[in-house]
């Protein structure tokens, strides 16, 4: 009897789509779409984006895709700047992460690997060198073939509803 209680919570966590529970993509997300300017010095590069801008949304980001064209993204905003860290549970594509500070600046970039098995780990988890408020994922190798780096500026455009 004194399980029961421990039970229910795992099986709300199950229902709801928790971490280890989630096994496709939850189709109540539906994410904001917008633009992003990356500017470093006079170079500038746009990407469509998707926005993961709640718990829910932050949580499922880029999982299950099989496919990123090179001029998409996801920007994961968060209601704080913090330091919590990404990994590649259930991601099938590698991914390039920038750490986004407030004032919308750059403040590290990580290549994330596909973990050996995405869907049971073990996995890896990125951590920016410094707080950030904004992350934003693309195609592993984006922020080199562009030249952005440490410092870059970022500008996002929401698209209207």
């Amino acid at each position: 009897m004194r399980r029961l209680p421990l039970l229910l919570v795992l099986i709300a966590l199950l229902a709801a789509g928790g971490a280890w529970g989630q096994t496709a993509p939850d189709p109540r997300i539906v994410y904001k779409r917008g633009t992003v300017v990356l500017s470093q010095g006079a170079r500038q590069v746009r990407l469509r984006v998707e926005v993961a801008d709640t718990p829910a949304a932050r949580h499922q980001g880029l999982m299950y895709r099989r496919h990123l064209p090179e001029d998409a993204g996801m920007l994961f905003i968060f209601e704080a700047t913090g330091r919590g860290g990404f990994w590649m549970k259930n991601t099938w594509i590698p991914l390039s992460i920038a750490f986004i500070d407030e004032g919308w600046t750059i403040v590290d970039i990580k290549d994330m690997a596909v973990a050996p098995n995405p869907e049971q780990g073990p996995f890896t988890i990125y951590v920016s060198a410094e707080p950030y408020r904004y992350a934003l994922e693309v195609n592993q190798g984006f922020f080199e073939r562009h030249r952005i780096t440490v410092g870059g500026r970022v500008r996002y455009i929401p698209q209207p509803p």
